[in-house]
């Protein structure tokens, strides 16, 4: 169980946390919600003793691991697979402890905690966690060095998942996963055997995977039942309420001032006129959860074009050489409205590339619309943004002939107020550099607007604000996300983008994510046929298993001699060796209660082979 108890912390003399309470029972899914900026992933470093409480107290089960996705993330010659292996501390220093032991009751120890961790099913296990995460088995064996940031944050998620530890804390993990991945994780966080905590703000991810939702609002903790969209209804009914008990309060507010009004003056009603001032300030609001800023995204709107804006013949498409998509035959008019499905690799950002005119054909035949404009947004774009620059120099550099408040509009437009407009991008939020980035990329009202995974780094409000300004938005929307609810609410047309082809997906966003779930899901091995055993056969059988017990047995009783001598001798019982003492005792009563196990096993086992020899 986590207990936060009445916790509080400030950043630079402003309070972040004040006084908030929590309790997280053991083995509780617990998605973590707030706007950006509240604290979420300050709380996470708090809970790991990364940072010093100025108030409160954080408690867990003595022992219990915390663990999370590194910030490091490996970029050395090891293989992903030793990698993720190397992560569980346990089980590799126990299999290099056994190769070196002699003691006998330390190699017991040693071979049991190997089985009570399932140790020989390790490899099985880290591989299936990669391959979850987008990691064929061909590509397990490379060297981490091998990938890119985006896929080693995986290898370094893969790891942490891979150790189990006791409170798993993960922060924005589908920002670097794809679609595949993160309905992967979904499932596999459903079956995590203990107690999670995720900040996230996919909110498809909120409501399948966690049981709980804990809210940072206001410096304050409060935790509600049920997956987002219960919390969301939850909190949108007690919002209702205290709007409803501000009115009824403002209303007897009135009612009193305006007696005061009127006979302040009146020496004879002067007393009645205090009274009501002193009622008057004893009514105070309740306290509402802090709103969220208008968190808004304004597109330009295009002039209409004739259909089709694009359409391609034959065409292959690819990287000198290299073919990646062949015979595509698309069309798309300016009211579409296309999600890209498909595993990552299998060419949906190629396509993107091609569509947005970054790329061109290896061979085929592809029409443009006259006049035609393109937005293009992909993840590395705001990686692109000059650091050292304002938002409003940004777009001044592309509109130098426009005045300032018609600038400043336009970063207003996209939720980039006037603190943030000349505030150096090095210092904005990751969600403010995704705005500037959107912002820039539909400066032109494009006719087809291309967004590669557009909800990284924005919150819930802002992703919610996206789905509305794409749904009015007049030209063709072409997206890559692993937001669900973001494709289910955009999207009206889904693209399959595999084995080289684009083919359109005639089902639903429901059938995809059950077709990928059913694809990972691992066959059951057919049972062999049992040969049929002659009565030679099981008594070579039973003759076997008679010899592993006496083996056995007769193992054990070497560990009990042993011990029994050690414990015989007087000086054992001196003061200065009770440790050793209580240790060697906790390891003879455990040998001989497997002693007395073996020998019942042993017996058995004769007694069966008896009874089928006599049999024959």
């Amino acid at each position: 169980m986590l207990k936060l108890n009445d916790i509080s912390y400030s950043i630079e003399g402003r309070p972040l946390i004040e006084n908030a309470s929590a309790v997280i029972p053991s083995g509780h899914k617990v998605g973590v919600v707030g706007r950006n900026g509240t604290g979420k992933t300050t709380l996470f470093r708090l809970i790991r003793g990364e940072l010093s409480l100025e108030g409160g107290s954080i408690s867990m089960p003595r022992g219990a691991r915390i663990g999370g996705v590194s910030q490091e993330v490996p970029g050395n010659e090891v293989s992903l697979i030793d990698t993720v292996l190397a992560a569980d501390v346990e089980r590799a220093a126990l299999l290099v402890e056994a190769e070196t032991a002699t003691d006998p009751g330390r190699i017991a120890e040693i071979q049991t905690r190997l089985s009570d961790i399932d140790a020989w099913s390790a490899e099985g296990r880290a591989s299936s966690i990669l391959r979850g995460l987008g990691f064929e088995p061909e590509k397990q064996s490379m060297p981490c060095s091998a990938f890119s940031g985006g896929w080693r944050m995986r290898v370094a998620l893969a790891a942490v998942l891979f150790s189990q530890p006791d409170l798993l804390l993960l922060d924005e993990p589908t920002n670097y996963l794809d679609l595949e991945g993160a309905l992967w994780l979904e499932t596999y966080l459903t079956r995590y055997p203990h107690t999670v905590l995720i900040v996230s703000h996919d909110r498809a991810l909120l409501n399948r995977s966690v049981g709980a939702i804990l809210h940072l609002e206001d410096r304050k903790l409060t935790l509600y039942r049920g997956g987002y969209d219960a919390f969301a209804e939850t909190r949108a009914a007690r919002l209702a309420g205290a709007e409803s008990e501000n009115r009824k309060i403002e209303a007897r507010r009135a009612h009193l001032q305006s007696f005061v009004d009127r006979f302040r003056a009146k020496a004879s009603k002067a007393v009645q006129a205090q009274s009501r001032l002193k009622m008057i300030e004893k009514l105070k609001p309740i306290s509402t959860p802090q709103e969220a800023a208008l968190r808004r995204f304004t597109f330009p709107e295009p002039e209409e074009l004739s259909p089709p804006i694009i359409a391609t013949e034959g065409v292959s498409i690819g990287y000198d050489e290299t073919t990646i998509l062949s015979r595509l035959n698309l069309r798309i008019d300016q009211d579409d409205r296309i999600a890209l499905l498909g595993k990552n690799g299998e060419g949906k950002s190629t396509l993107s590339k091609f569509l947005a005119g970054r790329l061109d054909a290896q061979k085929g035949q592809i029409t443009r619309a006259n006049k035609l404009r393109v937005g293009y947004f992909a993840q590395h774009q705001v990686d692109e943004l000059f650091i050292d620059e304002t938002p409003l120099e940004h777009i001044r550099r592309l509109r130098p002939d426009e005045g300032q408040g018609k600038l400043r509009a336009r970063l207003g437009g996209f939720g980039i107020g006037a603190e943030q407009a000349e505030t150096v991008v090095g210092r904005l939020s990751g969600g403010q550099k995704a705005r500037l980035s959107l912002m820039l990329a539909t400066l032109d009202a494009p006719h087809l607007l291309i967004l590669d995974e557009p909800t990284n780094h924005l919150d819930i409000e802002s992703r919610e604000a996206l789905v509305v300004a794409l749904t009015a938005y007049t030209g063709a929307v072409i997206l890559v996300s692993h937001d669900l609810h973001l494709l289910s609410h955009v999207a009206d047309r889904l693209w399959l983008v595999s084995n080289g082809q684009v083919s359109p997906f005639e089902r639903d966003l429901e059938a995809y994510r059950n077709m990928l779930l059913d694809r990972d899901r691992p066959e059951k091995p057919k049972e062999p046929a049992k040969p049929k055993r002659t009565p030679q056969t099981v008594i070579q059988e039973l003759k076997s298993e008679v010899r592993k017990c006496e083996q056995r047995t007769e193992k054990l009783q070497e560990m009990h001699a042993t011990l029994s001598e050690r414990l015989a001798n007087p000086r054992i019982y001196d003061e200065e060796n009770r440790e050793k003492r209580d240790l060697w005792q906790g390891k003879f009563t455990e040998v001989e209660a497997a002693l007395e196990r073996s020998e019942a096993l042993w017996m058995a086992a004769v007694e069966k082979l008896e009874a089928a020899t006599k049999a024959r």
